[in-house]
């Protein structure tokens, strides 16, 4: 069974075609079970991408190389000399062929357990969100989480003759002034070499340079503008400035903030004190008033002043300012004289 299973259709009639059908089938229900074993929660759409990526004819070409499968191989002469050996189809073929031998000669747990030891190692770095998506699916998605507009491709030349041409293929992310040029046999071969390029320099470009958040203060100033009151952020206000703007006792021992509603509050309150003053006073005039009259009525009269001080007698000096003297005393003045 063993020798059967290592036989190519080019070496003899007895080769292991039959054998990698019945491999292929074994292969898909262990991968299937232990990706739904693993993954709990990832939905039948991812688990079909992450089989079909594990039981690949690449995956398996791996797997044949890591057990030296090539040293075992029965080949034909004619692919002996093509390098059969080194060919990852073939190889690929032989492994399930293997598969389904053990499962012939020792039943369905020996071939599980046998493909389990071989596909664990692999599991384990696996990342189950980008296995099985090409570069150009890989690249759109992470430019999608990060709201940056999407990349563009464009064929830059194609080289060789018309049946083996080679295509460079340029990919631009605008927004991130990034530019990459991949090649390949085909224009698809040639975009996803390109888009691989792109999603390093586009995860490099961020990780130095993080988008910055917005600030708040932009927001505001579009508000203030629109006419809309916005009530901003504690932040502790010195003494001075809060007897400035009007700040309560109480608002500055707390080093409380000033907000629009603690100023219409302020408002209100100087506005309720100064009509009570307002009134006060009014109250108050009256009382002041009579005080006054009543004040000034018991203080004694003052003489009247005269209208022109009284003359200076010719021919006498008085070093000192004559007083004011009455009618009858200056009658008697006059007789004598």
């Amino acid at each position: 069974m063993l020798q059967q299973a290592l036989t190519h259709r080019s070496h003899s009639a007895l080769h292991n075609e039959r054998l990698e059908f019945l491999g292929d089938s074994i292969l898909n229900c262990v991968v299937a079970s232990l990706l739904f074993d693993r993954y709990d929660k990832i939905d039948e759409g991812d688990l079909s991408r992450l089989r079909a990526n594990l039981v690949k004819q690449q995956s398996l070409y791996e797997i044949a190389q890591r057990l030296e499968l090539s040293q075992f191989l029965r080949l034909g002469e004619g692919e002996l000399k093509s390098g059969g050996f080194r060919r990852p189809s073939i190889l690929a073929d032989t492994l399930e062929a293997l598969f389904g031998a053990i499962f012939l000669d020792s039943g369905f747990e020996a071939a599980r357990d046998v493909i389990q030891a071989l596909y664990l190692p692999v599991l384990d770095h696996v990342d189950p969100r980008t296995l099985g998506k090409d570069a150009k699916t890989l690249l759109q998605e992470f430019l999608q989480g990060k709201k940056i507009p999407l990349p563009q491709y464009n064929v830059i030349a194609t080289h060789g003759a018309a049946h083996n041409q080679e295509f460079e293929i340029e990919c631009l992310v605008p927004k991130l002034d990034i530019q990459v040029f991949g090649t390949g046999g085909s224009r698809r071969a040639g975009e996803q070499a390109a888009a691989k390029l792109a999603l390093e320099a586009v995860q490099l470009a961020l990780v130095k340079s993080p988008a910055t958040t917005r600030k708040p203060r932009a927001r505001t100033a579009q508000l203030k503008l629109a006419g809309i009151a916005t009530i901003q952020p504690d932040a502790p206000v010195e003494p001075d400035e809060a007897v400035a703007r009007g700040n309560r006792p109480e608002a500055i021992e707390r080093g409380a903030a000033r907000t629009p509603k603690n100023d219409l509050v302020d408002k209100a309150e100087r506005a309720e004190k100064a009509d009570k003053a307002d009134k006060m006073d009014k109250a108050e005039k009256p009382e002041k008033a009579e005080k006054i009259e009543k004040a000034e009525g018991d203080k004694p009269a003052k003489p009247a002043k005269q209208a022109h001080p009284p003359a200076k007698q010719e021919g006498r000096h008085d070093p000192v300012a004559a007083e004011p003297i009455s009618a009858a005393a200056a009658a008697t003045q006059s007789k004598t004289a």
